[in-house]
């Protein structure tokens, strides 16, 4: 069974910086795409950045110029390096991966960002 498990958020003032991991447990080559999804209270989880197999990545707009998704082939991990937070960047991040049409989840990491 595959599991991604996600280490790294916590509690940071605005303006701050976080890097959040996901380490998989088998090769991410494996995954067709990887990536990091939000969701704050009350809001549906949202995309935040993908990183295809390879290589290419994707952003949301809230969050281009401020955040960097990569990976760690050879550690199987992937990373999201979260700079210049905003209080608006609250929420419980998930690491995601896409395999072979299969859906993969973590158990999420919660950012809590504070004025």
């Amino acid at each position: 069974q595959v599991q991604l498990v996600e280490s790294g958020g916590g509690l940071v003032q605005a303006g701050g910086s976080l890097r959040l991991s996901c380490a998989a447990s088998r090769n991410i080559f494996s995954f067709n795409r990887m990536g990091w999804y939000r969701q704050a209270p009350g809001k549906q989880r949202e995309l935040v950045a993908a990183i295809t197999s390879g290589g290419s990545t994707n952003y949301a707009d809230s969050v281009k110029g401020r955040f960097t998704i990569s990976r760690d082939n050879a550690r199987n991990t992937v990373y999201l390096r979260m700079n210049s937070l905003k209080p608006e960047d609250t929420a419980d991040y998930y690491c995601h991966g896409l395999s072979r049409g299969d859906d993969y989840w973590g158990q999420g990491t919660q950012v809590t960002v504070f004025s």
